[in-house]
C-alpha cells in the first residue's frame, strides 16, 4: 500500500483511560465522536489505507470508526498489524470477541511476528509507521510508555500529526 494514501493509530489501553473499560462513560463517548471525525477527515484529506495495531481500548475505537466510514465509503481499508498470534490469549472474554469481530472485518491482515517476546510491540508499532504517512493518536502526554514512544518515531519520520487528548474538546 502507498504511504501516502495511508494513516496508523496509536492510542492508550483501559489502564491509561480515565474510564477504564466503561465505555459509556461521557469522556470516553466524546472521544470516540472526536476519533470518528478525525478518521473522516483523513479520509477527506485522500487517506484510503488505515493500520491498526489492534490493542484493546483506543485500538479498538480507532478500528471500529474505519469500519464505520468503510460503511460509507467502500474504498476505505482497514488493515489489522498484530504482533504476535497470541496478542489476545489472555484477555477477558468480551475483549477476545470483539477482537475476533473486527479481525473478521479487515480487509489486511499482517502479523508481524508468530511468537510473543518483548520486542513484538514495538515492531508492530514501527510497521505501522514505516507504511504510513499519517498518525492519529489518542495520547495523555506522559512521555513514557507505547504510545508516547510510537507517537515520538512517527514524528521522527516525518508523518502528518493529529493528537487527541483524553478529555477535552479540542485536539492539541
Amino acid at each position: 500500500m502507498e504511504r501516502e494514501i495511508t494513516c496508523c493509530f496509536t492510542g492508550h489501553r483501559p489502564d491509561k483511560l480515565p474510564w477504564g473499560d466503561w465505555e459509556n462513560a461521557p469522556a470516553c463517548q466524546d472521544l470516540k465522536r472526536r476519533l470518528n471525525q478525525a478518521v473522516e477527515s483523513a479520509y477527506a484529506h485522500g487517506y484510503r489505507h488505515f493500520i491498526c495495531g489492534m490493542a484493546r481500548g483506543a485500538d479498538f475505537y480507532f478500528a471500529e470508526a474505519v469500519l464505520a466510514l468503510r460503511r460509507q465509503h467502500s474504498d476505505a481499508a482497514l488493515e489489522a498489524a498484530r504482533p504476535c498470534e497470541t496478542q489476545s490469549n489472555s484477555w477477558p472474554e468480551g475483549d477476545r470477541r470483539r477482537y475476533q469481530a473486527i479481525l473478521d472485518q479487515c480487509d489486511l491482515e499482517t502479523l508481524v511476528q508468530h511468537h510473543y517476546d518483548r520486542g513484538c510491540m514495538m515492531r508492530r508499532n514501527r510497521y505501522m509507521v514505516d507504511r504510513s504517512s499519517r498518525i492519529i493518536a489518542v495520547y495523555d502526554g506522559v512521555p513514557k510508555g507505547g504510545t508516547a514512544q510510537t507517537l515520538a518515531y512517527a514524528m521522527r519520520r516525518g508523518l502528518k500529526t493529529e493528537i487527541l487528548s483524553l478529555c477535552q474538546e479540542e485536539s492539541i
